[in-house]
């Protein structure tokens, strides 16, 4: 029977990973945990160590919980780690986050013992600011952005530091953190490396694809994306994919791993994604591509301008005033010189025009 990761916990949650390994459901719960609001415990640095189910406990004790959650689902989460044997008593280690707008850097990352000998290292995903989005859009023309430079570095540390083994991952930005770490490694490091666990997160372009680091690590990659998978199929990779059944029923809404569909020992997967993300795949790249790097940041860059115009900090901020919000996009995009309007119309022709090309390519297809 496929059930979620909280049934996940109940199933396995009383067994430790010396009886039951850890396997790639594990790998997305503490993916998952990398979204917890550490900063409201450690500020942007940890400097001693709590077992999950005190973090947990501490975080459900505070207050503004509902409001510090990423999704509603991680306090259920939060509750069900605090009784879980498998989790409850892993060692939480060297949690550090930055987020600084002027160098559009968004990272968080945190380090679960496994055991003495082996460490978790999950980097966290887009959270809900925007300039964690605009970072994310930021690959499309240049790499490495920030947190992908930290990312690498924070591994690198942490070798240093610590004996054993690890294996990383991440969800969203986070799993592409994942990889560009294990990527970009030393090679003594990338040898310690067990497995890399890309929770659809996007790929890369052909400049790191074709690394030797990259290609070196890629046998070690485990990469899963839903079955109307959009992030999961932005950009490149070169590993390949497993596709997970989802119980939400747009592409987006499958982005969220408590939709993903699990068993006792895995996920449940499908042959391949669905047409909706075929045609996303084909649109966003078709549309990518066909713009130079130029173009691609011109585009971003101006669009996020006229977001930031709103004075909103996160997406949701956009959404919860949705009317202020859109009037004074609006206002912006009529203010703006003739250079940036074009930048924005030009970029969304060619979107329409990708779009149209992904719609005949799927048609042909059938």
């Amino acid at each position: 029977m496929a059930r979620s990761i909280m049934e996940y916990l109940e199933w396995r949650g009383d067994l430790n990973l010396d009886i039951v390994p850890f396997n790639e459901v594990d790998g997305v719960i503490l993916a998952r945990l990398s979204y917890f609001p550490f900063e409201a415990l450690f500020g942007n640095e940890q400097k001693e160590s709590i077992t999950i189910s005190n973090a947990a406990k501490a975080f459900l004790e505070t207050a503004e919980i509902e409001e510090n959650v990423k999704l509603k689902n991680d306090i259920e989460l939060m509750k069900a780690l605090i009784e879980s044997r498998r989790f409850a008593d892993l060692e939480l280690i060297n949690f550090a986050s930055k987020l600084d707008l002027q160098s559009e850097t968004q990272f968080s990352v945190i380090t679960v013992c496994l055991n003495e000998n082996l460490h978790f290292i999950a980097f966290r995903g887009t959270d809900n600011t925007l300039v964690g989005w605009k970072e994310d859009f930021n690959m499309s023309f240049v790499c490495p952005v920030p947190a992908q430079e930290l990312a690498a570095e924070y591994l690198e540390e942490h070798a240093k530091e610590y004996k054993g083994k690890f294996i990383l991952g991440g969800h969203s930005k986070g799993g592409n953190l994942a990889v560009y770490a294990a990527a970009f490694s030393k090679d003594e490091t990338q040898n310690r490396i067990e497995a890399v666990y890309n929770y659809d997160g996007p790929g890369f372009d052909e400049k790191v694809l074709s690394t030797d680091g990259y290609k070196n690590i890629c046998d070690k990659i485990s990469t899963f994306v839903p079955e109307s998978a959009i992030v999961g199929m932005l950009l490149g990779r070169e590993e390949e994919h497993e596709v997970v059944s989802s119980t939400e029923s747009a592409g987006f809404q499958q982005h969220d791993t408590y939709s993903w569909e699990v068993t006792k020992d895995g996920f449940v997967c499908l042959d391949s994604v669905d047409n909706s993300s075929k045609f996303m795949d084909y649109t966003i790249k078709a549309w990518l591509w066909g713009l130079t790097d130029t173009q691609r940041e011109d585009f971003i860059v101006t669009v996020y301008e006229i977001m930031t115009e709103t004075n909103a900090v996160t997406v949701q901020d956009i959404t919860d005033n949705w009317l202020q919000s859109g009037i004074a996009m609006i206002k912006s995009y009529r203010n703006m010189n003739e250079d940036s309007r074009e930048a924005v119309s030009e970029g969304f022709k060619m979107l329409a025009k990708s779009a149209k090309e992904g719609a005949f390519e799927l048609l042909h297809d059938k």
